[in-house]
C-alpha cells in the first residue's frame, strides 16, 4: 500500500455536482469523503452508523427534529445513529464526511439522491 498525502483543495476542484460524495480515503472500516453541498438534501437517519460532518469551506445547516445546527468553516458535528437530520446549504459549502463503509448517503430514504456506488478520487 502506498502512503501518500491528499490535497483536499485539489480534490474539491474536481467536483462539479452537489450532494455526490467522493471517497478520498479509508481507515478502520471508515470512509473519508468530500462533497460540495448546495440547496436542500432529504430528511433521513442512519440506523446503525454515526456520521461526522466537517465544514471545509462555506456554511452548512443541519436540521434536526428540535433545532437547526449551523456549522461554519473549521467546525464539525457528529450526528449519532438513529437521529433524523437534513443537511442544507443556501450557498455552496465544501464538506468532509467520516462514515462507516456501510453508510448510504440517504440513510433510510431511497430517492433520486441515493448513491450506492461512490467514486474514489
Amino acid at each position: 500500500m502506498e502512503i501518500r498525502t491528499v490535497n483536499l483543495n485539489r480534490k474539491l476542484n474536481n467536483i462539479n455536482t452537489y450532494w455526490t460524495p467522493k471517497i478520498v480515503g479509508e481507515l478502520n472500516n471508515q470512509l473519508v469523503k468530500i462533497a460540495k453541498f448546495k440547496g436542500e438534501f432529504v430528511m433521513h437517519r442512519h440506523e446503525h452508523e454515526d456520521e461526522l460532518f466537517y465544514v471545509i469551506e462555506g456554511k452548512l445547516f443541519i436540521e434536526l427534529n428540535d433545532k437547526t445546527l449551523e456549522l461554519n468553516a473549521g467546525e464539525f458535528v457528529i450526528i449519532p445513529k438513529g437521529i433524523e437530520h437534513k443537511p442544507y446549504a443556501p450557498e455552496e459549502a465544501s464538506v468532509m464526511l467520516f462514515e462507516p463503509t456501510t453508510t448510504l448517503n440517504t440513510g433510510n430514504v431511497q430517492n433520486d439522491l441515493t448513491l450506492s456506488d461512490l467514486d474514489k478520487i
